[in-house]
């Protein structure tokens, strides 16, 4: 496993990074795909073995319950200090008033509660789950300015938004004196491809470590485009992110691994990875052969006309993914 450091910081985190939205008690929340914790726990043992230090969840994933599961697990199987711990705030986690959103009041209770679950005394990167446009921005970033200065969380990150956005939120920070984010979680993958227009050029000029999410586009790009899975099947988010015409850059997908010899998940996150602006991809583990692939894709250099057979089928399309 090679280790890079996270945008123009010195935290060094793995070339991967283990998304955690798979654990969590099926029965909590709206994930009823998730595994619990005594079918998480080989996955997660796993990731530490192979060198993933990269661990992302967040407080809304399975009710909390995925925050429990990392932490226990963590706290059992690695050292704190060799580990990164990502987690997120902004979706609802109750249905009171203040129990969403990115306000003081909720900030402020909800990296206590995630660090009460997590089970340690801070978390190195918290970050925004999506931009609260019931918020002024100003508020948001001197309260996360100061669950830094508390202690609580190393760095600060967001996730998807449009880049007008990330850079208010940065400029504010620098006029405030505040912590700026370390780190972008974008919604990237060969299926959408809309954060190379602003986003990535922005991240790159600012010195912002890039962390996708659905690098493999939900599995979409890992399987014939008309076979189904039980997480695609009740993914409410997944089913509006894509397009039916997405089936020839799957199909270009399978082609390309079939020449190679390979699967087709080491070839949709391969072409993530060869991105010099990504830092690590967050990948989803589920079954033994997804960390396989995973780290197989590291090693795959694409060439050029495998690129252009991967890329030529994309069209533009609406941003999605920023809700």
């Amino acid at each position: 496993m090679d280790y890079v450091k996270l945008g123009s910081t010195g935290l060094e985190v793995s070339r991967l990074a283990l998304g955690c939205m798979s654990y969590g008690e099926p029965a909590r929340g709206t994930h009823p795909w998730t595994l619990d914790e005594e079918s998480s726990r080989p996955f997660l043992k796993a990731a530490l073995e192979a060198g993933i230090t990269f661990f992302d969840t967040a407080n809304m994933y399975s009710d909390g319950t995925s925050e429990e599961i990392v932490g226990r697990a963590l706290a059992e199987l690695a050292r704190r200090d060799e580990v990164v711990i990502a987690t997120k705030v902004f979706y609802p986690m109750s249905d009171r008033p203040n129990g969403r959103g990115l306000s003081r009041k909720a900030i402020l209770a909800e990296i206590d509660n995630s660090l009460r679950r997590l089970g340690t005394d801070y978390v190195d990167l918290y970050q925004i789950h999506r931009w609260d446009y019931e918020t002024p921005i100003e508020e948001t970033m001197e309260a996360l300015h100061d669950v830094v200065k508390a202690g609580k969380a190393r760095y600060i990150g967001a996730s998807s938004m449009h880049a007008w956005q990330f850079a208010q939120a940065q400029y504010t920070a620098d006029l405030g004196g505040w912590t700026r984010f370390t780190s972008m979680q974008p919604h990237y993958n060969l299926l959408y491809r809309e954060e190379e227009r602003e986003m990535l050029p922005f991240c790159a000029d600012q010195g912002v470590g890039v962390i996708p999410w659905s690098p493999m586009a939900r599995g979409r790009l890992t399987r014939d485009w008309d076979a189904a899975s039980p997480r695609q099947e009740t993914d409410a988010v997944g089913q509006t992110l894509y397009l039916d015409s997405d089936r020839q850059i799957v199909e270009a997908v399978a082609r390309v691994a079939d020449a190679r010899g390979v699967s087709r998940a080491q070839v949709a996150l391969a072409w993530v990875a060869r991105n010099p602006v990504v830092t690590a991809p967050i990948i989803g583990a589920t079954k033994a052969h997804h960390l396989t692939d995973a780290l197989a894709a590291l090693d795959l250099r694409l060439t050029d006309d495998e690129v252009e057979q991967l890329e030529s089928p994309y069209t533009p399309r609406a941003v999605a993914g920023h809700a």
